[in-house]
């Protein structure tokens, strides 16, 4: 089976802790954690064969699967402890620690059980355990279900034998599964890959490749995309000059036209939003309403435009009778030269030239688009959290979020999110426009794909063939 990845072979196969989303899908194929997902996005067993969690939600205690580690020494509490410590650690300054904040200890428990025990309850602790980047990685090979193998440009997948898969022992198991052979590709490759019959799945795809694919009647079959959740908009970065000013960075939120910005793309289902936590959450207590629904686009404008007049007037030294100059950190694709020129089109209307950023570090605005690990409002809260250094922040939020996971409530803690989401939208320091559009290309021949709202979709099931 043929699986084309997009994204450089250095990307795909890298050995860091910072992962894309292609290279995600091969690390969780290679490295085990010690709980996985499947093709619905649901947490399944992996290094763990069980696991309980106490009443008062502060301590999940897991029992590992009898085996040893690829290098022949033993599947302990220890070994795994140690396993998941370095994991967890080699996170430092990521979003992802942030999420792992209240995890306070690992600890090693007789035989083959380890606890996490935790400063508060964290009802989505499974789903962030998951991720790929929480494997427990051991020297001697890979410790997931498949092994890689690599010979110039041929890159390939094959299942460890049922046993030091933690299965009973099958004499025929290699005839319900397949090889993959994975293909690191450019977008426009692997879809040429794909429509010349050559590969059977392509995934990794995101609105900046999306109009490389062909979206008629015929594609209906094996075109999927992912209704997801996540950050899809522009994150400030510049702490001076125009966008410094809140009021301003607010009537640059109020100026852009969501909906006409996804109408050119004709995706059903894609939403816009002006919330920086996406809407439709599970558990969504309904604090927080969209900005400015009863205003229409043209209204805005003219308040945005007098905002930006006004500061230009109090502060600018520059020619006033030209357009203000603010620049994009944007992705080299088609998808992303439209939504480039359509927002530049828009914040012309207020007296804004956008212009590209050649590096993101010296931007005054960069594009986020970034699916959520779990759906709750902390994943988001979390990614713009001060200590990340990605742009301008509020240690205000930063302090709420620490309040709300102090919280046993849940209830209360929802309150307290809210609150924080209200803060985070009023110092307009993010700018929505939606969730990330993700798409796969799909032969009808494919088992055990599904659309999921992670848009994660496992390589081991894929390889399996139904009996």
């Amino acid at each position: 089976m043929d699986v084309a990845l997009i994204g450089s072979p250095e990307s795909v196969l890298t050995t860091s802790l910072r992962l894309s989303a292609s290279a995600q899908h091969v690390r969780a194929a290679t490295q085990s954690g010690l709980v996985a997902l499947n093709p619905q996005g649901e947490t399944v067993p992996a290094l763990a064969e069980r696991w309980i969690v106490t009443d008062d939600g502060r301590s999940f205690i897991f029992r590992l699967r009898e085996g040893t580690w690829p290098d022949g020494s033993e599947l302990t509490a220890a070994s795994a402890r140690d396993a998941l410590e370095d994991a967890i650690e080699g996170l430092e300054g990521t979003s992802l620690a942030q999420d792992l904040a209240p995890v306070e200890e690992v600890r090693a428990m007789a035989g083959r059980v380890i606890e996490l025990r935790l400063s508060t309850p964290e009802p989505y602790l499974l789903q962030i355990l998951a991720q790929p980047e929480l494997a427990l990685r051991q020297p001697g090979g890979e410790t997931g279900p498949m092994t890689m193998q690599r010979e110039g440009d041929a890159i390939t997948l094959n299942f460890k034998p049922p046993l030091e898969r933690g299965l009973p022992d099958d004499e025929e198991w290699q005839e319900s599964v397949r090889e993959i052979r994975l293909h690191p590709l450019p977008a426009e490759e692997a879809i040429a890959m794909f429509d010349s019959g050559e590969a059977e799945t392509v995934i990794g795809g995101t609105l900046g490749n999306f109009p490389l694919v062909e979206t008629g009647p015929l594609s209906s079959g094996t075109l999927r995309l992912d209704t997801t959740y996540g950050l899809f908009g522009l994150q400030v970065r510049a702490d001076g000059g125009l966008l410094s000013n809140t009021g301003v960075r607010e009537g640059l939120a109020m100026a852009i036209d969501r909906p006409a910005l996804m109408a050119r793309y004709n995706i059903s289902g894609w939403v816009p939003t002006t919330r920086p936590v996406s809407p439709g959450l599970p558990g969504d207590p309904g604090l927080v309403n969209e900005r400015w629904v009863d205003q229409p686009i043209e209204e805005r404008r003219e308040e945005a435009a007098a905002r930006i007049s006004a500061w230009r007037a109090q502060f600018d030294e520059g020619d006033l009778s030209q357009p203000a100059t603010i620049s994009l950190a944007i992705g080299d694709a088609p998808g992303w030269e439209l939504l480039y020129r359509d927002l530049a089109a828009q914040l012309a209307t207020v007296g804004l030239r956008l212009e590209r950023a050649d590096d993101a570090r010296d931007a005054d605005l960069v594009l986020v688009d970034r699916v959520a690990r779990y759906p709750a409002p902390r994943w988001f809260l979390n990614q713009f959290h001060c200590s990340l250094g990605r742009g301008l922040c509020d240690e205000n939020v930063d302090t709420l979020v620490e309040i709300a996971l102090a919280e046993t409530d849940p209830v209360a803690r929802a309150r307290t999110l809210a609150q924080a989401e209200a803060e985070l939208t009023l110092a307009n320091v993010y700018i929505p426009i939606g969730a990330p559009l993700r798409w796969s290309l799909v032969r009808g021949s494919v088992d055990a794909f599904l659309p999921n709202p992670y848009a994660f979709h496992p390589l081991p099931e894929m390889a399996q063939i139904p009996r």
